[in-house]
């Protein structure tokens, strides 16, 4: 499958009805899901296992699913979304049944994501999905507010593809260092729509970097 259907298909997976601003809930632009999710494919990074932090309703994991269908991927393998948003995985939920993808949706905050037991099993079968996708909130509401994401991503998978805003090199190389490293640093252009009252345009271009991270994996099985 070419990126350019993956994009028109993704432009079909409908974004929040209410989205909550304390957790900065933005939906996930296609062209910029089908970018993470390409060259994630490009790499191999999605033939096993992936999971979707904070998937909101659905766009990364959908995708993710769709690709490793289209490639004929072991079917075995678990596409799973957490979310602690009831309200956006209902709407996940309506979005896979509409693309006709299996993914697996799970509630929860991602602090206690090693407590799920649909996660344990991945986790306790093979010590790490192999693949982390996610993009977690910026920190514009809260400083700090992608930190326990990219802490959970470092604790439960072995690849990491996570977006954040440009600029984000020195802070995130530092933040994980003894944990993971970066391997690429792509540039992208967020296509932001209006959503919250304070915004002034109805669409803003966001300078955003998507950084691929290789975890560093010291022990096999992460569960007690």
């Amino acid at each position: 499958m070419k990126k350019r259907k993956l994009e028109m298909l993704l432009e079909q997976v409908r974004g929040f009805d209410r989205p909550d601003v304390t957790k900065e809930q933005y939906a996930t632009p296609a062209v910029v899901a089908a970018d993470l999710l390409y060259f994630a494919f490009m790499n191999g990074d999605l033939d096993g296992s992936v999971i979707d932090l904070g998937c909101g309703t659905g766009m990364l994991a959908i995708g993710a699913r769709i690709l490793k269908d289209d490639a004929g991927l072991d079917s075995t393998q678990k596409v799973i979304g957490i979310d602690s948003d009831n309200r956006a995985l209902e709407v996940a939920r309506a979005n896979a049944i509409s693309l006709g993808t299996d993914v697996d949706w799970v509630r929860c905050d991602i602090r206690d994501l090693v407590n799920v037991p649909d996660v344990a099993v991945v986790l306790n079968a093979g010590g790490r999905f192999d693949t982390v996708v996610m993009n977690p909130p910026f920190g514009a509401q809260e400083k700090g507010n992608d930190r326990p994401f990219l802490d959970k991503a470092l604790e439960v998978g072995r690849v990491v593809y996570s977006i954040h805003n440009a600029g984000s090199s020195s802070f995130i190389e530092s933040y994980i260092e003894g944990r993971g490293a970066v391997t690429n640093v792509v540039e992208l252009k967020f296509p932001m729509r209006h959503t919250y009252s304070f915004h002034k345009k109805e669409l803003a271009l966001i300078d955003v970097e998507l950084y691929r991270i290789e975890a560093e994996v010291k022990g096999e099985n992460i569960i007690d």
